[in-house]
């Protein structure tokens, strides 16, 4: 099979959300039919065989993205938050910003100790959100086994704050 070229789904959108950032909007893959399967391949592909029992989406495109990869997987899917967000008892996890904090939750019962979680989101780029996320996970007793994106914004560092075994990332920038 011949390999299936993401980069041309992924949209270039400068000065957004503030000038001087360079969006990378998924969108335009997400509408592609043949594109989004490929790329939930991409993302899985490290992980079949890993023994993963939840996959756990960061907030909001890590859903998009988290969902068909549990079903690839045969795993559970389970949701982080910003706080405020979820409707049950939570348990959560406050990080630092560069300027100020945030707090990320989801449900006590999202992971069972010792249960082995594949952490999914769209981007990674600075990793605070991410790393907190793990944090999160391996507080509640799960084994992080990885964590996986579809794209990586290398230069900004994030991958080195996760403290995840294996990092996976489909596309580099």
């Amino acid at each position: 099979m011949a390999e299936f070229d993401l980069a041309p789904f992924i949209r270039d959108v400068p000065d957004f959300p503030k000038p001087g950032i360079l969006f990378r909007d998924v969108t335009p893959l997400l509408a592609d039919a043949a594109a989004l399967r490929e790329a939930v391949a991409a993302v899985v592909e490290p992980f079949r065989g890993a023994g993963v029992e939840r996959v756990v989406g960061i907030e909001s495109r890590g859903f998009l993205f988290g969902t068909p990869v549990a079903l690839a997987l045969g795993a559970g899917f389970g949701l982080v938050r910003k706080q405020g967000k979820l409707p049950y008892e939570t348990r959560q996890v406050t990080y630092d910003l560069e300027y100020g904090s945030d707090t990320v939750e989801m449900h006590v019962d999202a992971v069972e100790p010792g249960q082995r979680v594949l952490l999914v989101d769209d981007l990674i780029a600075t990793g605070g959100t991410a790393a907190a996320s793990v944090r999160l996970l391996q507080d509640a007793g799960a084994k992080v086994v990885g964590c996986a994106f579809l794209i990586e914004l290398e230069a900004l560092g994030g991958r080195a704050k996760l403290g995840c075994d294996l990092v996976h990332a489909v596309l580099r920038y």
